[in-house]
């Protein structure tokens, strides 16, 4: 049996959550079904990228592009997209659908990739939504039906618990952009006490330039660290001197820093409503990402509040520990079975 998986968001420069995602499914995928033959596939501008990224051994590298894939059983598209060409049978995998919600892009980038979602739900066999959140996006904003689809969520690792003590950092992991409510995190910040930092760690997005005049402009200025892009090591160790992990984004079609953060034994803070609230449960402070009172009161609320903070903690890292790559890939085969089975 050989199965095509398109790659090629695995081997990015500065991988996402989606990237993340990418490399972990194919990793539990290959050592948990060595009996299969997996086809890691990548557009041509990754693959001499790709080439230095060693493969488990049932793994090879083939290059498609959009008019041409390999003729395999089964393709998955791990980026709510598939090519062109004629497939014999396709998954896809849905993250979001923040195109279609919100300007929270270019009307260049929102066009581009609404096109491609678009086109992937209706031309997949079975669909994979990684929350139950975006597989009812996937019916109401997309029209497919409910009986082609799948939810099979995100995986985390669960790390040893960090023996240093945490630091009075209040952490926030993914792009400086206007979806991850970055904005209105700062204001909330700057209406709490004296003490903590303010760590901002990720790359830069739509709406960056704003963003960062705003801190630049903040009356908690020196309180405030923009890191951009960090390698995982530096992510693991910010994750494991934080006392605060502060994500009240606008629109998430999981949101994978939250799980990685109580992983890590970090009390969260984050949006209660979509995704957020299926992934956090009663394992995090949920609050309204639009109202900027609300985050500052859950802030202050962990801030002033210790225990409130270690019992947080230890709730999220049961939490985390529900959510495996091994169960994903479980689950992702499950989905292939459907389609491959006699």
């Amino acid at each position: 049996m050989k199965i095509a998986l398109d790659a090629t968001y695995s081997v990015g420069p500065e991988p996402t959550g989606v990237g993340v995602y990418c490399r972990e499914i194919i990793a539990a995928l290959a050592q948990t079904h060595p009996e299969a033959a997996f086809l890691c596939c990548y557009r041509p501008h990754r693959l001499l990228r790709a080439l230095a990224v060693p493969l488990p051994p049932n793994c090879r590298r083939r290059v498609f592009t959009d008019t041409w894939a390999p003729g395999v059983e089964l393709f998955h598209g791990l980026n709510q997209r598939l090519p062109r060409a004629r497939l014999r049978r396709a998954v896809s995998t849905f993250h979001d659908l923040f195109v279609l919600t919100g300007e929270y892009s270019t009307p260049e980038f929102r066009a581009r990739f609404a096109a491609q979602a678009r086109d992937a739900a209706a031309r997949s066999d079975l669909i994979i939504a990684v929350s139950e959140f975006t597989a009812n996006q996937l019916r109401d904003l997309l029209g497919v039906d409910r009986g082609r689809l799948r939810v099979v969520r995100h995986g985390v690792r669960l790390p040893p618990l960090a023996a240093a003590r945490r630091e009075r950092m209040i952490l926030h992991v993914g792009a400086i952009q206007r979806r991850k409510n970055v904005t209105r995190l700062v204001e909330a910040f700057e209406r709490t006490g004296a003490g903590w930092r303010l760590v901002l760690a990720g790359g830069f997005g739509y709406g960056a330039a704003a963003i960062l005049q705003r801190i630049r402009q903040s009356s908690r200025r020196p309180d405030i660290e923009v890191l951009g892009y960090v390698s995982e090591a530096r992510l693991a160790e910010l994750y494991a001197r934080a006392s605060i992990f502060a994500f009240p984004s606008l629109d998430e079609g999981f949101g994978l820093p939250v799980l990685e953060a109580m992983a890590c034994g970090v009390a969260v803070l984050t949006s209660g409503r979509g995704a957020l609230a299926e992934v956090a449960g009663d394992a995090a402070m949920l609050v309204d990402p639009e109202d900027t009172e609300a985050i500052a009161e859950g802030l202050r609320a962990l801030m002033e509040n210790v225990v409130l903070r270690e019992d947080l903690a230890a709730k999220g890292r049961q939490r985390a520990s529900a959510f495996s790559w091994e169960r994903a890939a479980a689950q992702t085969w499950g989905v292939y079975q459907e389609l491959l089975a006699p």
